[in-house]
């Protein structure tokens, strides 16, 4: 398998890693940012009844600054699909998966139970997500699950939403599969000559299930009642599983089939994901030896290979379905010709395309690295934080949202997020850490209102609400401390009033993170600290202050005419303000 390698493949791989290490791709920065998708994820599915989960190249954080990946998000319906007939009267909102000689490999139909599901989506009320399929059997349509306004962009079954602030999000709606699909069974048991992945990886993924998208096959006569199984969960389990060598490769085929590929065919044929397929094939069948960091040049090498093998074909077989070709109605004819050339003139190239990379400057870095002496080559890792920030913009917004949705839904949110426990890992507990801080703040300034509102307030439930502020005054640079200087403000307390407030004047400089030119000294710090989520918050984050109707008697009288004003309600008159 390394016959025939050319001698300088060693050396020009080892100066890509460092290369890549200085865009961010180092190890120690790669699971800062899956920590920190994970975080945000778990912020953001306290706002959905029946959760949510992001997915693709940010949560495996195997994308880049250049390569500009946008946030897969997958909400769950409150649905349950089975694919045993003697289960599907135990779940209240249960669909039957059911196959047919016309369902095309890796795509299902959900038949529905007589009774109307409660679908918690509020344009299906007419009833009209179900269809006869051939057999005169009640489906679910597909057509009826996309969620979004109509002017918003739409991908298959996602619907694209682009925000100034932060990144392009996809949205999806998704059923979760009860259990293991029935079509994947194969893959639990087939023979791993390499044992990748091992045996306890495969029962983790076999627990997680998978997920069925509205989206049908393009040749199918009843496509819009079709939904394809998406194993989700264990293809980011596998992501996350890769070693160093593994995950740069993968990476450095996206930027190849960005900066020659997509130029060529456009977006719609070669995805990432077909090169990710591509990547677990090949390391199921090739010695865990080979992905080796003096390896990289022949690993991708190896990947464009077998993707020239495949596209000669028309055959790429999903890699937990093999029935399933993911080629169909994308690579055929002309593109498969136009696609082998591209492919055919990267391996005749030997390396020597890699310099033409304009993605994250990767060619011109090369191309200095490789004027260097191997023993004298060092680079500077000054565009590590660009992929930092992006995952640190995520999970600031996703908290910021959820904060903001709990105000709009009051003492039921607040039990939930007080009262939750996660017992996976770390990442989980310090989210729940986060917003119970920031929650503290909310329920003591509550506290106080309902208290001041009576004509003698209690002191002790006073002194009980100082308690929380207090607790919650450590959630970020600004919002709790200045929840507690206006709890010491309406008492009349000016000088412990004046006192919070100079503390968050000493703190609040250039380093806070709503004012841009912070940005990269933010993300230096949480390098060369090693800061957790928590403490990045706390020192480097001013949060918005959010102040509800219920808070009224403990909000400075100037901003009370601005919480009705935003209301369009002219009800100030008829209030008593402290």
């Amino acid at each position: 398998m390394t016959s025939n390698i050319p001698d300088y493949y060693k050396e020009v791989s080892l100066r890509l890693n460092v290369v890549l290490d200085t865009i961010g791709l180092r190890e120690d920065i790669r699971w800062k940012r899956i920590n920190m998708l994970v975080q945000s994820e778990e912020s953001w599915s306290f706002r959905f009844a029946h959760g949510s989960h992001f997915f693709g190249s940010q949560s495996e954080a195997t994308t880049t600054h250049g390569l500009q990946s946008d946030l897969d998000h997958v909400l769950h319906l409150g649905i349950t699909a089975v694919q045993d007939v003697e289960n599907w009267e135990l779940h209240e909102n249960g669909v039957l998966v059911v196959n047919d000689e016309n369902t095309p490999p890796g795509f299902v139909k959900l038949q529905s139970i007589e009774n109307d599901l409660q679908l918690f989506v509020n344009d299906l009320s007419d009833g009209s997500y179900r269809m006869s399929d051939r057999y005169g059997r009640s489906v679910l349509c597909n057509d009826y699950f996309l969620i979004g306004p109509n002017n918003w962009e739409r991908h298959g079954p996602a619907t694209t939403y682009c925000s100034e602030s932060t990144l392009a999000l996809d949205s999806v709606l998704a059923v979760k599969l009860s259990a293991w699909p029935d079509q994947a069974s194969q893959w639990l048991t087939r023979n791993r000559r390499y044992n990748w992945p091992s045996q306890e990886v495969i029962v983790l993924i076999q627990q997680t299930g998978a997920l069925l998208v509205p989206v049908g096959h393009k040749l199918s006569q009843e496509q819009h009642l079709e939904w394809r199984i998406s194993v989700s969960y264990g293809e980011k389990l596998l992501m996350w599983l890769l070693n160093s060598t593994q995950y740069k490769c993968y990476i450095l085929l996206k930027m190849i089939n960005k900066r020659f590929i997509k130029p060529v065919v456009g977006k719609g044929a070669l995805s990432s994901y077909h090169f990710k397929t591509c990547l677990f094939h090949l390391i199921e069948n090739t010695p865990a030896a080979i992905w080796q960091p003096e390896n990289l040049l022949l690993c991708v090498k190896m990947c464009l290979r077998l993707m020239y093998v495949w596209i000669e074909g028309e055959i790429c077989p999903n890699y937990f379905i093999p029935e399933e070709n993911m080629f169909q109605c994308k690579i055929y004819g002309h593109i498969s010709r136009q696609l082998l050339s591209v492919l055919s003139n990267l391996l005749n190239e030997e390396c020597r395309y890699l310099i033409r990379i304009s993605c994250d400057n990767i060619g011109e870095k090369l191309t200095r690295a490789c004027q260097t002496p191997l023993n004298e080559f060092e680079l500077q890792g000054e565009d590590a934080s660009d992929v930092l920030l992006t995952s640190t913009n995520i999970l600031c917004v996703c908290i910021q949202y959820t904060v903001q949705y709990a105000f709009c839904n009051d003492w039921i949110f607040y039990s939930r997020v007080l009262t939750r426990r996660f017992f996976f890992h770390e990442p989980r507990q310090e989210v729940y850490i986060i917003l119970r801080t920031l929650f503290y703040s909310f329920i003591g300034s509550k506290l106080a209102a309902l208290s001041l509102f009576e004509e003698n307030p209690d002191t002790h439930s006073l002194d009980v609400a100082q308690e929380f502020l207090l607790w919650g005054s450590s959630s970020d640079v600004t919002s709790g401390k200045l929840k507690l200087a206006a709890f010491y403000l309406v008492r009349d307390n000016l000088d412990i009033f004046r006192d919070v407030l100079n503390e968050i004047h000493e703190k609040y400089s250039y380093k806070i993170l709503d004012q841009k030119k912070a940005y990269k000294h933010i993300i230096q710090a949480i390098l060369s600290e090693n800061l957790s989520t928590a403490q990045l918050i706390s020192q480097y984050i001013a949060y918005p202050v959010h102040y509800h109707l219920t808070e009224m008697n403990c909000t400075p009288k100037a901003l009370i005419p601005e919480m009705f004003r935003s209301t369009g309600s002219n009800e100030v008159d008829s209030h008593e303000t402290p």
